[in-house]
């Protein structure tokens, strides 16, 4: 008998998919290209160019980085599916798939609030940014915010695995945490354990960013014209970012919790911008909006010519 990892769960979220299978399949392909090139881009200019070695484009590099392994961990199984005559997923993969898409999710909110206190330091303690900011501190805010995450929505992925399942229709394209509604049994250990992740690496986070940008803000305004004009090339786009992804993770509450009360089509846009606005955007964001960043990809784009090793050699020399 087939035990219950293996037991095939159908993703019922997509509208015509045997209608319209090539148009989704070439607009899943074009995003999915597109987050690669846009976020690899920012990883490369950062990674080559010694001046953006700062923590706050390591960080930015980070969140990258959880954008393509995000992508990775949901477009190719809608690549699948689309060009399939079954849309499913074993339950062992729709864990898994879920347990990405949450780990990276809470990488992304624990990244910009290191985004947030590097900030901090920088505008409101100018003097002790070099001692609070140094390679250790940075290690530690990045080894922390995947370590976290990935512990923590761990416990409820390996509880969930012991489930048994009673519902094999799955109303999404990828596996989040509408999934809780497929078990036989609702357990109110992973209700109070859902909410102390959520807020262990969302609420928490979020309310720390939200203070630290007050205290910036109140210093920026009090301080001299650089300061301000510092503060907003800055804090601005990261602030931009931090909207925008929490607007997408209430959706994707929204979706969990009043599926029921969505249409089908009003689910599925909802779901695609969960997947495709902010891998696409946060690179664009911070490479249109970082000044540092956007003068290296300019140079990139109109001097394609010029080779990457003699210009990173040309930068360690001054």
């Amino acid at each position: 008998m087939m035990n219950e990892t293996q037991m095939l769960i159908s993703l019922g979220g997509y509208v015509d998919v045997v209608k319209y299978r090539y148009v989704y399949f070439v607009l899943w392909f074009i995003v999915y290209v597109l987050i690669l090139c846009c976020n690899l881009t920012i990883i490369y200019i950062i990674w080559i160019h010694r001046n953006l070695h700062e923590p706050m484009y390591i960080f930015i590099a980070a969140l990258s980085l959880n954008s393509l392994l995000f992508s990775t961990a949901i477009y190719p199984k809608m690549f699948v599916d689309v060009l399939s005559h079954r849309q499913s997923v074993s339950h062992s993969a729709c864990l898994l798939q879920s347990f990405f898409f949450y780990t990276l999710g809470g990488s992304d909110f624990l990244l910009l609030s290191a985004l947030a206190f590097d900030r901090y330091v920088a505008i409101c303690k100018p003097l002790q940014y070099a001692t609070t900011m140094g390679t250790t501190s940075v290690t530690i805010f990045l080894v922390l915010a995947w370590f976290l995450p990935a512990c923590q929505i761990g416990v409820g992925t390996a509880v969930r695995g012991e489930q048994k399942l009673c519902h094999f229709i799955l109303k999404g394209i990828f596996c989040n945490n509408s999934v809780q509604k497929l078990y036989c049994v609702k357990q109110r250990f992973l209700t109070v354990w859902g909410l102390f992740v959520l807020a262990n690496i969302s609420l928490i986070p979020v309310l720390f960013i939200l203070f630290t940008y007050i205290k910036i803000f109140m210093v920026a305004y009090r301080s001299c014209g650089e300061v301000r004009k510092k503060a907003a090339e800055t804090c601005l786009p990261h602030l931009m970012v931090l909207i925008s992804f929490s607007c997408l993770c209430g959706f994707d509450v929204i979706i969990a919790r009043l599926e029921s009360d969505l249409s089908k089509t009003v689910r599925l846009i909802m779901s695609v911008q969960i997947v495709v606005y902010n891998p696409l955007f946060n690179p664009i964001i911070y490479g249109v909006k970082m000044k540092e960043i956007w003068k290296h990809i300019k140079r990139l784009l109109l001097c394609g010519t010029h080779h990457p090793i003699s210009q990173k050699r040309s930068e360690s020399s001054h």
